[in-house]
């Protein structure tokens, strides 16, 4: 490796590592980014193959309600204006998301929001007294058909535990919305990048040097003597080996299949709910960009993408933290640790161990920034 100095070695370039390597360099900093992965963005990474951006580790759609954030990734790509509007899909009834009047009426045969509102009032009147389980927390907010059809089989397949078994908190922000609106986000701001999310960083990142392929945690000692400080934004308990024990995630596996059509599902996301189907959703990611290229083409082809949950075990992809009773004691812990390191600083979704829209994680990200470099 180089025997160059640096200000600041920043170890992981996705969104929180990008956002300071950026925001350091900008204001005269020497930055060193290093990445574990062979690609840049983390689990924003997208990959193009057949004109499709394909959203490697899952959807990733921006929504923020943070006029700073929505100016300051808006340097950095130009975002179109696709709105989320999944479909759920029980047993090839077809539901739509969030609920909301269309769903309704599907469910019910009601057509006006006081007839909703009574159906729903009904229904939720079987639980009483404080919700003890989700379960309970879901019908007490939508009532036992919604619950049974929408919530349940998917939740369980998510979580990969029965709902009675899971925290009411899991569910307690759902959203329930007595309009026909099918946009999921309450978000002033929402869209996706045209190009992809790689791409984003990547201007981000530019005129930075970044080392892909390089994991931290093998070659610290030699990457530390490089900088001065390290912003550290992988996971808290594998910077101190797992002295304490390992925290706890829920992980993703996708399959993925190019498809000579130009058209699989009609929607980007259709949400499968009944227990029985083992996969949570079905992403169809041309339809992120309106099925069309970054020249405004119609895509003769299509990607789609099952997506699993699964439990997680060392060595796999963290996705999703539980952050349950446990999960973020022990997170407590690790943090204690980190504030004892003097010039290392710990950011973003693993650093932290905390579940973060990607809005949330550039505001972060720039707070952090002005408090260090400013």
């Amino acid at each position: 490796m180089s025997s160059k100095h640096y200000d600041y070695l920043v170890v992981g370039a996705g969104l929180y590592g990008a956002v300071f390597a950026h925001e350091a360099a900008v204001r005269g900093y020497s930055v060193l980014v290093v990445e574990k992965r062979d690609h840049i963005a983390g689990n924003v990474y997208t990959e193009t193959t057949e004109g499709i951006h394909v959203h490697k580790y899952g959807a990733h759609i921006f929504h923020t309600n943070n006029a700073e954030v929505w100016n300051y990734v808006n340097r950095f790509a130009v975002f179109n204006r696709f709105t989320n509007s999944p479909v759920a899909n029980y047993h090839g009834e077809l539901y739509s998301m969030p609920f909301n009047m269309y769903t309704f009426n599907k469910m019910w045969g009601v057509t006006t929001p006081a007839e909703a509102q009574a159906k729903i009032e009904e229904q939720r009147a079987e639980i009483t007294g404080e919700p003890q389980n989700l379960e309970e927390q879901a019908i007490s907010l939508v009532g036992r058909d919604i619950y049974e059809k929408l919530v349940k089989g998917y939740t369980e397949k998510q979580w990969g535990r029965d709902c009675r078994e899971l925290p009411p908190f899991i569910i307690k922000r759902l959203p329930v919305r007595l309009t026909f609106d099918n946009n999921y986000f309450n978000a002033l701001y929402q869209g996706i990048p045209i190009g992809g999310y790689t791409k984003m960083v990547e201007a981000m990142l530019k005129g930075i040097e970044v080392r892909l392929g390089v994991d931290y945690m093998e070659n610290k000692a030699e990457l530390d003597a490089l900088a001065d400080k390290v912003l550290y934004t992988g996971p808290i308990d594998r910077y101190f080996n797992y002295s304490l024990g390992a925290l706890e995630y829920r992980s993703v596996h996708f399959e993925n299949e190019l498809l000579d059509m130009p058209n699989f599902q009609g929607n980007a996301a259709v949400n499968y709910t009944d227990r029985e189907t083992p996969w949570t959703r079905i992403i169809e990611h041309k339809w992120f960009q309106f099925g069309l290229d970054d020249e405004g083409k119609p895509l003769p082809k299509t990607i789609i993408s099952r997506e699993y949950s699964t439990e997680w075990k060392l060595g796999d992809e963290p996705y999703y933290p539980v952050n349950d009773q446990k999960n973020n004691a022990l997170c407590a812990q690790y943090q204690e640790l980190a504030q004892k390191e003097s010039q290392v600083q710990f950011g973003g979704r693993l650093g932290e161990y905390r579940y973060y829209d990607m809005d949330a994680v550039i505001a972060a990200a720039l707070a952090h920034c002005k408090k260090e470099l400013d």
